[in-house]
């Protein structure tokens, strides 16, 4: 690890920022007693709600941990196919008796608001989620002694959080559960994510800052395999998310190893933006229709989603998973450092021992 990122965690464990509740105080402060780095996620929460989490886990831990950021949307999506979504969720509405959201209802996700909380008092790290700041916003947390990282999936968005003053860039893969951390929301690019090892060794050549490598990881053994790449840290979101500590709704830890789950695919269904999940009712009677149109999609479903865990029903949530979710062990959060660490050792000990036959 680079000695930056070996003064934040002991171990080079991340664990992943996971927006909707997962990635609660509870779960941070354990993550990061234990050694690891813990995160917070912002996204969707108010400015001071996110104020409140930060506060909280400061109570429960002196060690060092990081808050996730939303960029803000750029432009409006198409209102027509928006609408035409909307008309075809209004069966979902009936069945779960709960309105549909306002499409309208804002696309900065409290950014700046966020920034002035974070740069007023500032936390160890914090990630920024699908897009780059800019050079000024970059170097403002760099003033305040704020380690920064840009969620990356090509090598050309390394090169321009680089560029921007990014000490550290998330290279994060196709196999990563939850949003892909895309710059730019192409929908002609929806089928051509990249893996993971092939991503780390495109981003190794195109910068020199240090590679967090995320993207279905939950064995020690893969921490070592992207080391071994070139990465300096893991971070590994589905792996945690089953903890007890785990804000995530119970249904949706359960359906992590639930043989009525059988796969993941990239949805546009429940956000408007691809993201991966359990494949469920929802994902297969709508996927195919969703616009490209984040974060109107997700407005306009958020109570359908939050009405659907209220009836136990998973078919109608958004069960965001990795592509290793079957591999979940309901652990403890620092039970589960433990065993990653000891499994990323002894996997890096038999590397060692073939590389010197």
């Amino acid at each position: 690890m680079s000695s930056a990122l070996t003064d934040l965690c002991r171990y080079p464990i991340v664990q992943a920022p996971m927006a909707g509740g997962a990635s609660c105080p509870q779960l941070v402060a354990a993550v990061s007693e234990a050694g690891a780095l813990g995160f917070l996620a912002a996204g969707y929460k108010t400015a001071d709600g996110m104020y409140q989490e930060v506060t909280q886990v400061r109570g429960l831990t002196s060690r060092a941990f990081g808050v996730n950021l939303f960029m803000p949307q750029p432009g409006h999506a198409d209102a027509a196919a928006v609408d035409v979504y909307r008309h075809q969720l209004a069966g979902e509405a009936n069945w779960y008796d709960t309105p549909l959201g306002d499409p309208d209802a804002g696309r900065d996700d409290g950014y700046e608001a966020k920034l002035a909380i974070l740069l007023d008092d500032p936390v160890p790290v914090v990630s920024f989620t699908f897009g780059c700041p800019t050079r000024e916003t970059l170097d403002a947390f760099a003033r305040v002694g704020t380690y920064t990282v840009v969620t990356v999936t090509s090598a050309e968005e390394a090169l321009a959080a680089q560029l921007a003053g990014a000490d550290a860039v998330c290279v994060q893969g196709v196999e990563a559960g939850g949003h892909q951390g895309t710059h730019r929301d192409d929908p002609g690019t929806d089928a051509c994510g990249t893996g993971l090892l092939a991503l780390i060794a495109q981003v190794r050549e195109a910068v020199q800052i240090p590679m967090i490598a995320a993207g279905g990881l939950m064995r020690g053994s893969q921490i070592a395999a992207v080391l071994a790449a070139g990465a300096q840290a893991a971070q590994l979101g589905t792996a945690f998310l089953v903890c007890p500590e785990s804000g995530a709704h119970t249904l949706h830890k359960q359906a992590m190893t639930n043989p009525l789950f059988t796969r993941t695919e990239l949805t546009r269904a429940f956000s408007g933006r691809p993201a991966r999940g359990l494949v469920n009712r929802f994902m297969r009677e709508h996927g195919p229709y969703a616009p490209a149109a984040y974060p109107e999609v997700h407005h306009l479903t958020s109570g359908l989603r939050k009405a659907a865990a209220a009836a136990g029903d998973p078919q109608g949530m958004a069960l965001w998973a990795g592509q290793g979710h079957r591999l979940a062990r309901e652990l403890p959060a620092a039970q589960l450092v433990e065993v990653l660490t000891t499994e990323l050792r002894a996997a890096a000990a038999t590397l060692a021992l073939r590389g010197a036959a």
